[in-house]
């Protein structure tokens, strides 16, 4: 749970005073057996925020009837990313009578653009309104201190009471259900789900889906994606970007097994044995460590439940027998994997031999904290990497890069950064400059390189003066390449070969910057067949089309299919045109041409029957012209009757592809 600096003393005394007796009074969700009616008006949301997840702004007024449960939230977070997936359950459990609306109220500057939080939105699959609180107005209105914070109001617009932190489900399971019982019996209940229109409904599918980590490895020439969205892993060649494996099958879930059937949860850090030539994966959401054989192509499970360790202190344990929370990153030396325990805000380590997991740095309090390594404090670590001798990791929370002794008998201390509520973008010296969010870092001959994630940059530190400075990157969300390149938010960071690999997260490509001219391309890759995404929550589009009627048992078949204005077929994709055929039989192969801005394929057809059924499977892998690096995937299913006795002596069938 994170405290605001933003002071409640913005409100005015009178409205304050209110709140402090009201808060005083209903400290917490009333208990069992407690009256689940409020007393207290809950304000309404101020008129000219901007609203995501819905197709207009809601107000309280108009939800009356229903039971409100309003989510505080910012989502750098690590506590807000934990109780997403109680509130997925609450609101499925309720989905008759509770509405869930996510109150952005942000830390950063940047988490106060309302695209940066539409794209968070998308990460963390959000299926609730939301409201971009970006003064904090809201947050004034209801004395919130903390992040999370979850207030719940009846149907009458009163609030009942509210819970900060994690660990929300049970509270709020009995709390709502015995508002629901309470509102039933007074006849003020209105039940039935709201549908809203959710921001992914407007979104292409893309090959890679908000990449978290990238690890480029020099002596067997790959790469490895994190395609965290996507839950899974991809294998590329350094040499050509071809994909040469998929680790995971894109479906949800914590499976072992072989790589076609193994199962991810948002997938992150990554460090590669290659005399074992084994990858050790930092499976966030399941709160695991996996380990991907890549000679046996096969998946295991070396630490961690599946559940979210909520310990305090956390405790050490063996393997699979012990919890962790949200490992983001990882590195190995020797026979010893460290682990950025964000979670937890502690870094971890795991003897590959043993199995015996347990802290290496930090309390588990959440803290920028310098000293002994068993008595300081971290702040959500979320990037790792070493030069043998230490471990230097991207404190998030802190914006701050540290440095951790690799002796257990060590200490830990800041190389540059402030605290809790010290960001920005300035380059300098050690405390005196500030980061924004940092999620990235990679050693590489005596420098740090650093995702400065949400100032959008990345930035070299020397750790021995512990000067910093902008390395790449404008500040300004974007994907240009070249010698003023631009990013967004990117969050992985790796080195081979004389050049940077960058996981280039919200854009969904991966970047790769030569580290003595500056210049940055976009990696191109190749074999995407090999690696098509996941449906995931997205049904594949189908549709059936008006019968046919044609002329003759020999009609020919024309599909048109129109690209987005400025975008091309993927030449690094194989688009295909399948065709099944139940009483008529289908003479050459469906091949898909490209003139300009346009898909053609025609095909005669050879009808055994009166009736026949023809089905279409369509698969267009597109990019824009210029940004080959970023792929779209089109997927269309169509069935089509067609019959003889009509007039036509063709059948035509025209598409248009929404980017």
């Amino acid at each position: 749970m994170k405290t605001s600096v933003v002071l409640v003393a913005l409100l005015s005394l009178g409205l304050l005073a209110i709140w402090q007796i009201f808060w005083r009074n209903n400290p917490h969700i009333p208990q069992e057996g407690q009256t689940m009616e409020g007393t207290l008006n809950a304000p309404d949301f101020p008129d000219g925020l901007q609203w995501l997840n819905t197709e207009r702004p809601l107000s309280l007024r108009e939800l009356r009837g229903k039971v409100v449960l309003l989510d505080f939230w910012t989502y750098c977070c690590i506590n807000c990313m934990h109780i997403l997936p109680d509130l997925k359950r609450l609101e499925r459990k309720y989905a008759d009578a509770l509405v869930v609306i996510g109150v952005h109220s942000a830390k950063f500057f940047t988490e106060q653009e309302t695209e940066n939080i539409r794209q968070a939105i998308l990460r963390y699959e959000i299926e609730h309104p939301v409201v971009n609180d970006h003064q904090m107005a809201v947050w004034q209105q209801y004395a919130v201190r903390a992040w999370p914070t979850l207030v719940l109001i009846d149907p009458n617009a009163k609030i009942v009471g509210y819970h900060s932190g994690e660990g929300i489900y049970e509270i709020f399971d009995r709390a709502i259900a015995q508002t629901i019982q309470t509102a039933e019996a007074k006849g003020v209940l209105k039940r039935g789900a709201l549908n809203f229109k959710l921001e992914r409904e407007r979104e292409a599918r893309t090959v890679l889906r908000f990449p978290g980590k990238v690890l480029a490895d020099e002596r067997t020439q790959r790469l490895f994606i994190a395609d965290s969205n996507h839950h899974r892993v991809l294998v590329a060649s350094l040499r050509d970007g071809t994909i040469e494996m998929v680790i995971g099958s894109g479906a949800v879930g914590l499976e072992d097994g072989a790589f076609e059937q193994a199962r991810f949860n948002n997938p992150q850090g990554m460090a590669y044995d290659p005399d074992a030539d084994a990858l050790y994966i930092a499976d966030t959401d399941n709160h695991a460590i996996r380990k991907a054989d890549l000679r046996k192509r096969v998946v295991e499970t070396l630490a961690g439940t599946g559940e979210q360790s909520t310990l305090y202190p956390p405790r050490a344990g063996k393997g699979r027998e012990t919890a962790l929370n949200s490992p983001w990153d990882v590195v190995l030396i020797g026979d010893t994997l460290y682990i950025a325990m964000a979670g937890s805000h502690q870094l971890w380590r795991l003897n590959l031999k043993t199995l015996q997991a347990e802290p290496h740095a930090g309390t588990g309090r959440e803290a920028c904290i310098d000293g002994a390594l068993e008595r300081c404090a971290l702040a959500q670590p979320s990037g790792i990497t070493t030069d043998g001798k230490k471990l230097y990791f991207a404190d998030s929370e802190v914006s701050c890069i540290r440095a951790a002794a690799i002796d257990p008998n060590g200490a830990l201390e800041t190389l540059v950064g402030g605290d809790l509520f010290d960001f920005g973008d300035r380059d300098g010296f050690g405390r005196e400059a500030r980061l924004q969010h940092p999620l990235g870092v990679v050693y590489v001959d005596g420098v740090l390189y650093v995702a400065d994630t949400y100032n959008n940059k990345i930035k070299r530190l020397d750790p021995r003066t512990r000067k910093i400075e902008t390395f790449l990157g404008t500040g300004a969300a974007g994907a240009r390449d070249g010698e003023n390149p631009t990013l967004d938010e990117p969050g992985g960071i790796s080195y081979a070969n004389g050049k940077l690999y960058i996981a280039d997260t919200n854009n969904h490509l991966i970047r790769v910057a030569d580290l003595k001219t500056k210049r940055v391309e976009t990696l191109q890759l190749r074999g995407l067949d090999a690696a098509r995404p996941p449906a995931l929550y997205r049904p594949i589009d189908s549709q059936t089309l008006d019968t046919a009627a044609v002329n003759t048992p020999t009609p020919t078949l024309t599909l048109r299919i129109a690209l987005p204005q400025g975008h091309k077929l993927n030449s690094n994709a194989q688009s295909q045109l399948r065709i099944e055929a139940q009483g008529a039989t289908i003479q050459g192969k469906a091949e898909l041409v490209a003139p300009l801005q346009s898909l053609q394929a025609s095909l005669p057809i050879q009808l055994n029957a009166e009736r026949a059924t023809l089905n279409l499977h369509l698969l267009v892998y597109h990019c824009r012209e210029g940004q080959e690096g970023l792929c779209y995937l089109y997927e269309k299913r169509l069935t089509l009757p067609v019959q003889q006795g009509g007039a036509q002596p063709e059948i035509q069938i025209s598409l248009s592809v929404n980017q």
